[in-house]
């Protein structure tokens, strides 16, 4: 044990023995008095400062994180200037059929059979009702046997008399030529006898007044014989035609009687309303039934000079009935100006498929687009906001730098004027310019000059 103490005591003295010989020397030991302050100083600065600088970084942090967290993000767009838009019109109007009639009766009678019911469809010249006719069935034989006499004798007329006829007249001419020769030939001898005293002046005048009557019966006989050489004068032969002709005018007048006992179908069509039965006495004109042409329908709209002048003839457009849609031709457009309404009638023409499936008089309307040249920018309407003062205005995006120089955005409100409304956008004019970012949605959440963080278009 002794043996291992010995070197620490040796070294021990020698230390102090160091120490001792080196303890005149006090410069040296002042200079490190000096690096011990300067070393003890930086050690104080840095134990204060080191927590005073973590402390300022956290807390530009929290501010950092602070202001992170009050910036709303919000859905933007960029918006664009067109330079027209689209709008819709519809115009309205109604169904109009080309024909539809209430038919009747030209004369009045009884209604002894109709043809049809509603909802029939006829053509052209079908019978419908049927009138009695009987009576004037024995009217127009009544007139046909006075037409047969009549016209018989117009023959005989126009034949002229028959030979036996001529040969009984010559020989009745004959007959008092020779009574007048035997008359003339004892007025002689009464003559003699008288100049010799046998007879008395009467019996003279007796024979004398027997042959100028025979010569009176010889001149009608020979009258009657010309007549009948000559044949019929022509003012008997033409009054004769006249009857003739009287009676056949009497019998086409019973037939278009008997024609018109029959009512007909002027057009094509649907019998709409039947409006009496059987057994009834009709009224001349009065209505049996109502007929609507069947052909395809007609729709007549009124519409604006400019939206009428841009339609052609034969353009495809569509009609909407309720809520069934039709297509349809445009069959013309006619010229005159309603001075009430200032509109022109557009005759539009629908398919024959329309015509059980809409009704005369029911309104349809139909729908044009029209391009209007303005110039504007479309936006959502939920990019709108009103004011106090009754504006409209939009929130646009611009940037701004911050105190820590990098780039945030704020809304400013642009003014705007709506020029047209289409579904859930507007067309806008005002201080926005195309090109510009605006807030598409939320702008209820917003106020001007609020830090907004876009979240792209």
């Amino acid at each position: 044990m002794s043996d291992c103490s010995l070197p620490e005591n040796t070294q021990s003295q020698e230390t102090l023995s160091v120490v001792h010989t080196s303890a005149p020397a006090r410069p040296n030991r002042y200079l490190n008095r000096r690096w011990l302050l300067g070393l003890g100083a930086t050690g104080l600065l840095l134990a204060v400062g080191i927590p005073l600088l973590q402390s300022r970084l956290v807390a530009q942090d929290s501010q950092s994180e602070a202001s992170s967290v009050n910036v709303l993000a919000v859905e933007t767009l960029t918006v664009d200037t067109v330079s027209s838009y689209e709008v819709a019109r519809a115009y309205t109007g109604e169904i109009a059929a080309l024909r539809s009639s209430d038919l009747g009766f030209t004369r009045s009678g009884e209604l002894v059979q109709v043809l049809v019911a509603e909802g029939d469809r006829v053509s052209s010249g079908q019978a419908l009702a049927q009138l009695d006719t009987q009576s004037l069935l024995t009217q127009r034989r009544q007139l046909e046997a006075q037409l047969a006499q009549a016209q018989a004798q117009l023959l005989e007329l126009q034949r002229g008399a028959r030979q036996e006829a001529i040969a009984a007249a010559q020989a009745q001419v004959r007959d008092v030529d020779n009574q007048l020769a035997l008359q003339r030939q004892q007025r002689e001898r009464r003559e003699f006898l008288y100049e010799r005293g046998a007879i008395s002046k009467e019996q003279l005048d007796e024979f004398s007044f027997g042959a100028d009557a025979l010569a009176a019966r010889r001149d009608s006989a020979q009258s009657s014989l010309d007549e009948l050489l000559n044949g019929t004068r022509p003012e008997q032969v033409a009054a004769q035609q006249a009857v003739v002709q009287q009676l056949e005018a009497s019998i086409a007048s019973i037939d278009v009687d008997l024609n018109q006992s029959t009512l007909r179908a002027p057009f094509d069509g649907i019998v709409a309303v039947r409006q009496v039965d059987e057994g009834v006495v009709v009224a001349a004109g009065q209505t049996v039934v109502r007929l609507v042409e069947s052909v395809a329908p007609e729709a007549r709209i009124g519409m604006p000079t400019r939206a009428a002048s841009r339609l052609r003839t034969g353009e495809a457009v569509t009609v909407n009935a309720d809520t069934e849609s039709f297509p349809a031709t445009i069959k013309a457009v006619l010229p005159e100006v309603n001075g009430t309404t200032r509109t022109q009638v557009v005759v539009l023409q629908l398919e024959p498929a329309a015509l059980t499936r809409v009704s005369p008089g029911q309104t349809v309307r139909v729908e044009l687009n029209e391009t209007v040249p303005t110039s504007g920018l479309w936006l959502p309407i939920e990019a709108l906001t009103q004011d106090i003062r009754g504006l409209w205005s939009a929130y646009a995006v611009v940037p701004m730098e911050t105190e820590f120089g990098d780039t945030a955005y704020q809304v400013q409100p642009k003014a705007v004027e709506i020029l047209h409304q289409e579904s859930d956008r507007v067309l806008v004019q005002g201080t926005l310019q195309g090109g510009d970012r605006i807030v598409a949605s939320g702008i209820h959440r917003l106020v001007p000059g609020q830090q907004v963080r876009p979240l792209g278009d």
